[in-house]
């Protein structure tokens, strides 16, 4: 049995709620990677060099990933628990508390060493809160819809991401445009963090108008008629994801390296390199970023209806060797210092990503049964980015070496390297978008072995 089919009205509002506080979050996410490339380095880390600076402030940038796998478990069980709606809520207020108040922060040279040790406790609190935020966003929209269209609908909340890259460094674009330098420095930075209260305001009201997730509420049913009939109470979800998708887990951990991975080259990365390498103004790199985020926000809902209509494993194998690829020819473009040419190397580049993004919220989805799926997308997704986006620009910083004279091949093997791991993962498991998510004999250890088998994941009537 599929999803019950929701009016025109209702469905809307759904998918509009995903999109309105995923954008609302990854604004605050990516709000703070764009200010660690271009101002935390002086503001928090001012004793080291202009290298050792920015390697600081990426460092910190990495510290809200490791408390994403954490927020992942929190808010899985909960939301395998109490349903999908509640848990977005708290993440949004979260998020955004964190991020308001990192506008306030006081720099080193006011109260020292205490200036970054704030920064990375509220840099904790967005990443705990952004844990539970996308598996939530994406389930939401996904058990409302109908199974044909899921690819499609699915990855509008995946779009919240560039949406939110876009407002993030449009902000800051403007910032930089109006202001000297020194004035952004001083106190400039400070006024996107501080508008996010405005967003989550919006974000909010938005949430609270949604109903609950249909496949969730009958699956929460059934699980309580069973410990009743039984007398056994249901097993806690990260339980049942350890015993019965542990496949699953490595498979979503899989998927997401290379696409986590460019992602934050493409994005944060690259703010780096164009002005420090290729010594470019700021204004420069961040309008070449935010040409690119608008492609790449249309594109993402187009490959996710083109995985409704080819699969998701072929629209995610074309975006992971794509991008393993453009590598090659990415920074040779930014190194000419043309403006036309960064903008392509940028867009090109998440193209690519998004033929991996668009497919990935129905792809991770259609992995787990409803009672473990809020805490199976999250953790598979979440323990990824510990070990790919997290890590991203700091490796990728490292490899490079100096900005005086980097090794930009070190940095273009790890793309690769991390695009072939993408690509066994997900050739190796089989498709999926033929999976009724109300449904979940589908995911079953008999289904996952008969998938093995076929090399094409179980299928069922819903589909």
């Amino acid at each position: 049995m599929s999803a019950p089919a929701q009016t025109g009205t209702r469905f809307g509002r759904v998918v509009g709620a995903s999109i309105v506080g995923t954008t609302v979050e990854w604004y605050d996410f990516f709000l703070y990677g764009s200010a660690a490339a271009l101002v935390f380095g002086p503001l928090f880390f001012p004793e080291s060099d202009d290298f050792v600076g920015v390697l600081a402030a990426f460092a910190t940038y990495a510290v809200g990933f490791f408390a994403r796998p954490v927020g992942a478990l929190v808010f899985g069980h909960f939301g395998d628990r109490l349903g999908r709606k509640k848990l977005l809520v708290v993440s949004l207020l979260m998020m955004g508390g964190a991020t308001f108040l990192i506008g306030l922060l006081p720099t080193y040279g006011s109260v020292g060493v205490l200036a970054p040790v704030l920064l990375i406790a509220l840099r904790l609190v967005q990443g705990f809160a952004l844990g539970g935020e996308w598996g939530g966003a994406v389930l939401i929209v996904s058990e409302h819809g109908r199974p044909e269209h899921r690819g499609f609908w699915a990855s509008w909340p995946q779009a919240g991401a560039p949406a939110g890259n876009l407002l993030a460094t449009g902000v800051l674009a403007a910032l930089a445009a109006f202001q000297s330098d020194a004035a952004f420095e001083a106190w400039g930075w400070r006024i996107p963090f501080l508008l996010s209260a405005v967003l989550i305001l919006v974000g909010l009201w938005v949430r609270l108008s949604v109903s609950e997730s249909p496949v969730f509420l009958a699956a929460q049913r059934a699980a309580e008629a069973q410990a009743a009939a039984t007398g056994r109470a249901e097993k806690a979800p990260i339980v049942t994801v350890l015993t019965r998708y542990r496949r699953e887990v490595l498979t979503a951990m899989g998927a997401r390296i290379a696409e986590n991975v460019s992602f934050y080259l493409l994005t944060a990365f690259s703010l780096t390199y164009l002005t420090n390498v290729v010594g470019l103004d700021s204004s420069f790199a961040l309008n070449a970023v935010l040409l690119a985020s608008v492609v790449h926000l249309v594109t993402i809902p187009l490959w996710g209806h083109l995985s409704d209509r080819l699969g998701r494993r072929p629209v995610y194998l074309l975006g992971a060797t794509g991008i393993g690829a453009w590598a090659f020819a990415f920074f040779p473009l930014l190194d000419t210092g043309r403006f036309a040419l960064a903008v392509v190397a940028v867009t090109v580049g998440l193209l690519f990503h998004g033929a991996m993004y668009g497919p990935q919220a129905a792809f991770f989805s259609e992995l787990f049964g409803t009672k473990a799926r809020y805490t199976g997308v999250s953790v598979g997704a979440q323990l990824s980015s510990l070990v790919a986006g997290a890590p991203a620009p700091l490796i990728a910083l490292a490899l490079l070496g100096s900005f005086d004279a980097p090794n930009v091949t070190a940095v273009v093997l790890y793309v690769v390297g991390c695009a072939v791991v993408t690509l066994l993962a997900v050739w190796t498991y089989g498709e999926t978008s033929r999976r009724d998510l109300a449904d979940d004999a589908a995911t079953d250890a008999a289904g996952r072995a008969d998938g093995a088998a076929t090399g094409a994941g179980p299928r069922t009537a819903g589909g």
